[in-house]
């Protein structure tokens, strides 16, 4: 074999490759056998440059930047669609367009595609090579972008691919036009999108608002190594002419011919598109009836976010091209198509300030009190912001117009500005240096983007501080209900106050009677004698849950002992890292949880806990295990207390520390993986009753009569 065949052998595995990966989503070998051959045909085009074509797999990547866009006149107009919102909408549009049709038309076919959040494109191919792509620009002239379109992975270079696998040919295939223009949509994944707006945020570049946006910008770049950077994908739906036969936007015959050079019906140039080796998307379907149709639309409206591209519709059209033909166009739209919009989840509208919520934990999140505006049939009047560090980023203004969209339909969030809107009169805004609830100084944790109050007294976070310690430390009958009604009559401050409360406080109360006061008294009382442990917990300090929280108390003997501790010692405890570390000691620095502490302790509220006896010969001294899955005979915690009773320590997780980890049924993969690679000895409960001299339990498949694992768990 030549070099000239070896480089149009290479370029013709290379396409299909290509296919199968950015197309069908189906690659047919791996990265680095791909690389293998990229790499040859690299080097055997750097050998001979006269065989490089422009349709080489090679020529992706980008070239010199531009001066401007050349302007390109389309073959046939690029037309948009009218619209419907509902199914009343829909069929009263096809009573009104359905006229054009002959008394004796039969009832039409229908199919819906999905209606792409993106950038409209316009490729022509010359006998299979790609030689040129425009934006849809005014619908009959857009820019030159055939450099940037290049670098689209998912873009043929050259038709047909060969090969392709798992789609049926369509009817009466027939063979390549000489001319072929083709319209698509340029999109991008919403993975591939949140992706690239967290390079930018760690570049500190510009976020994008949204996918659309990032498309339009992406490929309207004059330098094509910025469009080769970005993960544009690409989804074609229409065929605009083909040997110069022309078709309108809609895929609409404007001359019909049964052995032309294209199919004859939507559903046919689908197939015949991806026969070829276009990219087509998935959710497209065919209905008999104008009601099928209308049920499958909006059906969609609930499963709009299962797809990974944004949608903001669905487009239905009447299958047969020459009957869309016979119906002709009105203004700028087809009347054989017409667009399902979905409510709507994307809205401008103005700042009128930010303002501060206080969470539970203390943390600090901006909100926008915004000019009342209808999204997706809900007023909106306020949205969130996320994070001050969001806020600075996006660089939104009090006075800004800004768009605001949906998550999931639900939770109204600040996209960005409308920086073309500005009059100047905007303010920009200052991040609070005190807690906007309590007036305490706020905490901003080193690489953290978080803002913090950390006074346990804090009116905002009042009530859920009270109903989280009283959950942590098992005050049964105690719901944030009532918490909120003692808080609300002034009753209660802090979890601490929940001690110093009389049965006369009590019962006065809603929901109150006497049995449940003395029960809830009682409770209270109880829970003076929980182990440190739950003590440290139910704190609140940020980062401190249950697990940290039994980590500390194997550590230090009391709540004054965890209070001198510093930072650098915390840091050495393993398991804690060091933002842990420095909310810990933030949080024991501040004098009103000092006197927190104080009240905790005039009250009898248990703070240090009995130093255990360690028999010297346990074999469980010095000895660091991990537990996983259930256990049959005991509780996780009630197999940790029996660790520590007889010496040993459990920690969270497996590391090369680790001694035993203790299998249970249905063991999660991470632990279990994680001892597997580290050899670290698996036992059951049955092995660690025994080591601690405790009556032997019952034998579980895969663990021979010493309670050593034998088998491997799935």
């Amino acid at each position: 074999m030549n070099v000239e065949q070896r480089i149009k052998n290479l370029r013709n595995q290379l396409r299909y490759h290509n296919y199968c990966y950015y197309v069908l989503n189906d690659p047919v070998v791996s990265d680095a056998e791909y690389d293998v051959l990229m790499d040859e045909l690299r080097s055997l085009e750097a050998a001979h440059p006269e065989l490089v074509t422009p349709d080489s797999p090679t020529q992706r990547v980008g070239a010199e930047p531009a001066e401007g866009f050349v302007k390109v006149t389309h073959p046939a107009p690029i037309l948009s669609l009218d619209k419907g919102t509902s199914g009343e909408e829909i069929r009263a549009w096809w009573e009104r367009v359905s006229k054009f049709l002959p008394p004796d038309a039969p009832l039409p076919a229908w199919v819906v595609e999905p209606k792409l959040d993106g950038l409209t494109v316009v490729l022509h191919y010359e006998d299979g090579l790609f030689v040129l792509g425009a934006t849809r620009g005014d619908g009959y002239v857009g820019e030159d972008v055939t450099t940037n379109l290049r670098t689209v992975r998912a873009l043929p270079l050259r038709i047909p691919v060969g090969n392709p696998r798992g789609f049926p040919k369509p009817q009466g295939f027939r063979a390549l036009p000489h001319r072929l223009v083709v319209r698509g949509e340029a999109i991008m994944l919403i993975e591939e999108f949140e992706a690239l707006n967290r390079q930018q945020a760690e570049a500190e570049g510009k976020l994008f608002a949204n996918p659309r946006n990032a498309t339009a910008g992406s490929l309207r770049q004059l330098d094509p190594r910025v469009t080769a950077a970005r993960p544009i994908n690409l989804l074609c739906y229409a065929i605009v002419e083909a040997d110069g036969l022309a078709l309108s936007s809609s895929a609409s015959l404007t001359v019909n011919s049964a052995e032309g050079p294209v199919p004859s019906t939507q559903w046919e140039t689908l197939a015949y598109l991806r026969e070829l080796g276009f990219p087509v998307s998935e959710h497209v379907a065919r209905f008999e009836s104008l009601d099928e149709v209308i049920v499958y639309c909006e059906g969609w409206i609930e499963r709009r976010d299962t797809a990974p591209y944004e949608l903001d519709g669905l487009v239905i059209k009447v299958d047969d091209l020459a009957m869309r033909a016979v119906m002709g166009v009105v203004g700028r739209a087809p009347r054989g198509a017409v667009a399902f919009k979905f409510p709507g989840r994307e809205a401008t509208t103005k700042v009128l300030d930010i303002g501060v919520n206080v969470g539970r934990t203390g943390a600090l999140t901006p909100y926008a009190m915004l000019d009342e505006v209808q999204l997706g049939g809900v007023t909106i009047r306020k949205a969130t912001l996320h994070n001050f560090e969001d806020l600075q980023r996006k660089d939104i203004r009090i006075g800004d117009r800004v768009i605001i969209k949906r998550a999931g339909d639900v939770i109204p969030y600040v996209v960005g500005p409308v920086v073309a809107a500005r009059t100047g009169a905007e303010k920009v805004y200052r991040m609070p240096e005190v807690c906007p609830s309590c007036g305490d100084l706020v905490v901003s944790p080193e690489d953290e983007v978080a803002i913090y109050c950390i006074n346990v007294a804090c009116p905002e976070q009042r009530v859920r501080r009270v109903a989280h310690f009283a959950a942590v430390m098992d005050v049964e009958g105690l719901g944030e209900r009532t918490v909120q009604l003692l808080v609300e009559r002034g009753l209660v401050r802090d979890g601490a106050d929940l001690y110093y409360l009389k049965r006369e406080d009590l019962l006065p109360l809603e929901g109150l009677a006497e049995k449940s006061t003395d029960n809830l008294l009682a409770a209270i009382e109880a829970s003076k004698e929980r182990p440190l442990a739950q003590v440290i917990a139910a704190l609140g300090i940020r980062g401190v849950g249950g697990t940290i929280a039994q980590l500390l108390a194997r550590h230090y003997r009391s709540l004054d002992e965890l209070a001198e501790a510093s930072r650098e010692v915390l840091e050495g405890v393993e398991g804690l890292g060091p933002h842990t570390a420095g909310a810990i000691v933030e949080w024991f620095s501040r004098p009103r949880n000092q006197d927190f502490i104080e009240k905790l302790r005039r009250e009898g509220v248990k703070l240090k806990q009995e130093a255990p006896t360690t028999p010297v010969e346990s074999p469980l001294a010095g000895q660091t295990f991990a537990i996983t899955g259930t256990l049959s005979s005991m509780s996780r915690e009630e197999a940790t207390r029996l660790i520590e009773q007889h010496g040993g320590r459990v920690t969270g997780s497996v590391s090369s520390k680790t001694d035993y980890l203790v299998v249970g049924g249905a063991p999660g993969g991470t632990k279990y993986r994680k001892a597997q690679q580290l050899e670290v000895p698996m036992i059951d409960e049955t092995r660690l009753l025994r080591m601690t001299g405790q009556e032997q339990g019952s034998t579980v498949d895969g663990v021979d009569s010493q309670g050593q694992l034998s088998l491997p768990l799935e």
